[in-house]
């Protein structure tokens, strides 16, 4: 496989999704973690917003089960999670309960399926690019901006360098 997205895809796609699900595919981006087993699986005890701030996995929860692991903010991913807070908050405000889960819909539930409109923006905007390239565009990303690749596998969850190098 060698699709990897460029920003400007990436951008011409996300104004195509609906705002609910924006947050959700920039963090893809970012973070090249699975859409349905590690993104949205994640609550806000998994998000701390403090100091330099941190997106996490615990152990037992990704696909490789042994390990946990952190993503550290980036400016984009801080700005993206905060706007998802505030949303969050204000679905909390009008259902009257507490959401544990990042990622939901204005009703309140857990968002589960992502497919659909990830297919139909991809369709609009002209761009053919399936979840999975959010992996390696994230690996790429990482080799770009110099990040040492023992700490880059780490926070994308590959365990090998040879898989490691597949991605990038």
């Amino acid at each position: 496989r060698k699709g990897f997205f460029e920003l400007d895809q990436f951008q011409a796609i996300l104004k195509h999704l609906p705002i609910d699900y924006r947050p959700l595919f920039e963090l893809a981006y970012i973070t090249g973690w699975r859409l349905r087993s590690e993104l949205l699986s994640r609550q806000w005890r998994h998000v701390d917003f403090n100091g330099k701030g941190w997106l996490r996995i615990d152990a037992g929860e990704a696909k490789d089960i042994t390990a946990g692991r952190e993503f550290q903010f980036t400016s984009w991913m801080r700005e993206a999670l905060e706007r998802q807070r505030t949303f969050v908050s204000k679905v909390e405000k009008r259902t009257k309960s507490v959401i544990p889960w990042v990622f939901c819909r204005p009703d309140g539930v857990r968002i589960h399926r992502v497919y659909e409109p990830w297919r139909e923006a991809c369709k609009i905007a002209g761009i053919h690019r399936i979840p999975h390239d959010f992996r390696r565009t994230a690996v790429r990303n990482l080799e770009r901006a110099g990040v040492p690749r023992t700490t880059a596998m780490a926070m994308i969850g590959h365990k090998t360098e040879s898989i490691y190098r597949r991605y990038s």
